[in-house]
């Protein structure tokens, strides 16, 4: 059986995290965004009531699902809670996904409500037109299968903060005049979250995350010594919301300790340092370009002076990295390993004996770690296995029917390949599944390879992660094109993607080829194809 939590819980949901911060700390400011914005923890639980209250005027019941499509500002903050008090789903996306993606989320999700700001608003109405299209013609439209089209509903429109179209509504009127009683969560074990990842297979799948998972993950790292975060520390918010690592690992650990949120809506490496130095952060949590945009960067230790802890997650850093930015800066870095499915985080090298080069650390309080082989047994000897996790943590397995998810003991199979020591300390190896992690966020290759080949005159193609010094890894495309049709095949490739695919998705490079390695069943062999992008990393190719 799954351990239970961590510790006893005095709440059931993340909202209930607020209030009971807003009754003990209910003048200290929660949120701050850089433009200057703030609010306390007394009206914070104000302003979630109210939206809560809102959203059940509008016809919003418990399990309905409702979409956030917007940056990281106070109202995705306010919307995401306001949605799990009023016991809806909350499904946050990425606000620089392309329309086509943002309408199959809405479609696959049956998101009744998607909630836009100003910069998203094109994009949602780009989507529901798309949607209104395709149930007109009855047929799918672009990323939208046809077994989706079958159900899809168009969902209202809230905009916050800018001009509304007919039937739009805007989010100060769904703002309830005074927030009124919710009755309070009865089942724990409610979907609370659809966070949309690649899952292990086929198109991005959503994870469904419970209140009992979302509260478990909080609590599990609250449970670290020495603590991520205290009651008065200073948190750099520039993960964005929408990512699970920003969403629970950041959000929930604020609304947890009653520490201050920094809301920034855009990682710039200078604009960041400044954002740090006004606010006085304390704790940085990022993704691992980060250190490679302020690497080299003049008068870096005095710029992150407020700064006692940074942490790192999403991808590896390389031990030489960490080494070099500790001995320039003084401040520590702490990785973690976590995925979506865990709510988000697995292992914390804050939770290891001693220090280790390229550890992302031990299991948290109230998790497990194991490793299998092919076959569901442990390796032999030192040889690496396929991580499993088990913890009151992990999701309820994948949108709709809960394909998946645990095993019937409690058992999740990562996909990801690694070792752990005699301490316990995971030290990761390779990934079973193809993802590609640019800037901490998943790329699915065959989600990008369905993209292009709906570009006339690709014959077949195949995506790889390559190496990327900014971003971790790259998406790199290899392209058969059909006879006669390889004229100006790699430009119409990346105009298409640049319609179709949210920027960090798009190929970084077009690799137009006569041929595609194949194996004796006739899949792409990608391994001689990345071990190709090694040999031009070094130099052998051009």
């Amino acid at each position: 059986m799954a351990p239970p939590p961590v510790g006893p819980s005095p709440v059931r949901d993340v909202a209930d995290l607020l209030a009971a911060a807003a009754v003990e700390s209910p003048d200290k400011l929660a949120l701050v965004e850089s433009g200057g914005r703030s609010m306390t923890w007394s009206r914070l639980d104000d302003e979630v009531g109210r939206l809560a209250t809102g959203l059940g005027a509008a016809g919003v019941v418990a399990g309905h699902r409702v979409m956030i499509v917007a940056g990281n500002r106070i109202e995705f903050v306010t919307t995401y809670l306001g949605v799990l008090r009023a016991q809806a789903v909350a499904v946050p996306v990425n606000p620089l996904a392309a329309a086509g993606e943002v309408a199959r989320m809405i479609v696959d999700s049956g998101s009744r409500v998607v909630v836009a700001d100003a910069d998203t608003a094109g994009t949602v109405r780009e989507a529901v037109r798309l949607l209104e299209e395709a149930m007109a013609v009855e047929r799918p439209a672009g990323s939208i299968e046809a077994d989706l089209l079958a159900r899809v509903t168009p969902p209202r429109v809230v905009v916050v903060g800018g001009t509304l179209l007919p039937g739009e509504r805007s989010y100060d009127h769904l703002r309830a005049d005074r927030a009124r009683p919710v009755p309070p969560l009865q089942d724990p074990d409610k979907l609370a979250a659809l966070l949309y990842t690649s899952g292990t297979s086929g198109r991005p799948r959503a994870a469904m995350l419970s209140h009992r998972a979302l509260l478990a993950n909080i609590e599990q790292v609250a449970a670290v010594e020495p603590p991520m975060i205290h009651g008065d520390d200073v948190v750099l918010g520039v993960l964005p919301l929408f990512h699970v690592y920003g969403l629970n690992a950041v959000l929930g650990g604020v609304l947890r300790h009653r520490a201050k949120l920094v809301l920034a809506d855009r990682f710039d490496p200078q604009g960041t340092l400044d954002l740090i130095e006004d606010e006085a952060c304390s704790v940085v949590p990022v993704a691992p370009p980060v250190f490679a945009y302020w690497r080299g960067l003049e008068g870096l230790a005095e710029r992150l002076g407020p700064v006692r802890m940074m942490l790192s997650g999403s991808a590896p850093l390389s031990p030489e990295l960490v080494t070099e930015f500790t001995e320039v800066t003084g401040v520590p870095v702490h990785q973690g390993y976590g995925l979506t499915e865990a709510a988000p985080v697995v292992t914390s090298t804050l939770c290891s004996r001693t220090a280790k080069p390229g550890s992302v650390g031990a299991a948290l309080p109230g998790i497990e770690v194991r490793l299998v082989d092919e076959g569901g047994r442990p390796p032999e000897g030192e040889d690496p296995g396929e991580i499993q996790v088990r913890g009151a943590n992990v999701f309820g397995g994948y949108w709709p029917d809960g394909d998946g998810g645990p095993d019937a003991d409690g058992w999740w199979s990562t996909g990801d390949v690694g070792f752990l020591d005699d301490d316990g300390d995971l030290f990761l190896v390779d990934r079973l599944k193809e993802l590609v992690i640019v800037s901490g966020f998943n790329v699915y290759p065959v989600e990008v390879e369905d993209v292009i080949r709906e570009v006339a005159g690709v014959a077949e193609a195949a995506v790889i992660g390559v190496a990327d010094e900014s971003t971790g890894e790259a998406v790199v495309a290899y392209v058969r094109p059909l006879d006669g049709a390889a004229a100006g095949l790699a430009d119409a490739v990346r105009a298409h993607c640049a319609a179709r695919l949210a920027g960090f998705k798009r190929p970084s490079r077009v690799e137009v080829v006569d041929e595609l390695p194949h194996t004796v069943t006739g899949k792409v062999q990608k391994g001689r194809l990345r071990a190709v992008e090694r040999r031009r990393a070094v130099g052998l190719l051009e």
